[in-house]
């Protein structure tokens, strides 16, 4: 069996395992909340500004500390990347990996990953540890890929600051994070053992696994591996849409 992933879905092991497992081997995925319009419409604006600053030659103000770098030239590869139909791939016949990125820059003969984010509140010291596993399987995917990168990525944090004059007013932080090929390598390996193996237990803090109601067999798992019925292992609908 072949496996979907993205830097999303492989988050989504460290959140719950057992959520993580039945996506891919059940088809059972957690319900879709209600997705708010405006950080979409940051992130194309986001876009937008790095590129015109791009088709300039030019460091947008807010990264004028990083003066050994420039943005990624390319603008109509960077397009493909940043597309969610499309993005970077790698595929064997065990999994096929898609991310995509945001941003790149370019230092030296090097690609270094550029991702921002926004958010309503300033930097807690923790905020940027969130995203190292994503930033990380970027940096994979454009290895993989033939791109030669250094070994870290830049996250760019937005918040709200003032109003004036009727103009939103927003804050940057810039954060560097380390993203080495062999952390992506063991997310990777993780990953599959999990997704090859039986349904693992849910996580404690998992509010979709608490609101399960009706247990149901691992019969996958029972039919790949012909386990008897003492070895059943049990879990639960994820929630009532699975019905």
């Amino acid at each position: 069996m072949k496996y979907y992933l993205s830097p999303s879905k492989i988050n989504l092991l460290k959140d719950c395992p057992q959520c993580f497992w039945l996506q891919h081997n059940r088809k059972i995925k957690r319900p879709d909340g209600i997705f708010p319009s405006l950080p979409n419409g940051m992130d194309n604006t986001l876009k937008e500004h790095f590129d015109l600053f791009t088709k300039k030659g030019e460091m947008p103000p807010e990264l004028a500390n990083l003066k050994e770098y420039k943005l990624f030239p390319d603008l109509d590869k960077l397009q493909k990347w940043r597309s969610i139909y499309h993005g970077l791939v790698i595929e064997n016949d065990k999994y096929r990996l898609k991310g995509a990125v945001d941003a790149l820059l370019v230092k030296d003969d090097k690609i270094v990953v550029l991702d921002y984010k926004t958010r309503g509140y300033p930097l807690k010291a923790d905020t940027h540890t969130h995203y190292i596993d994503q930033q990380t399987l970027y940096n994979y995917l454009l290895q993989k890929n033939g791109y030669m990168t250094e070994d870290y990525s830049y996250l760019l944090f937005y918040h709200p600051d003032k109003v004036v004059e009727k103009v939103f007013l927003f804050h940057s932080d810039i954060v560097k994070i380390d993203t080495t090929m062999k952390h992506a390598e063991e997310l990777i390996q993780k990953a599959l053992e999990v997704l090859d193996g039986p349904m693992p237990d849910s996580s404690d803090k998992c509010k979709y696994c608490k609101y399960r109601g009706t247990d149901i067999y691992d019969e996958k798992y029972i039919q790949d591996k012909k386990v008897g019925i003492k070895d059943i292992k049990l879990c639960k609908k994820t929630s009532l849409l699975d019905y």
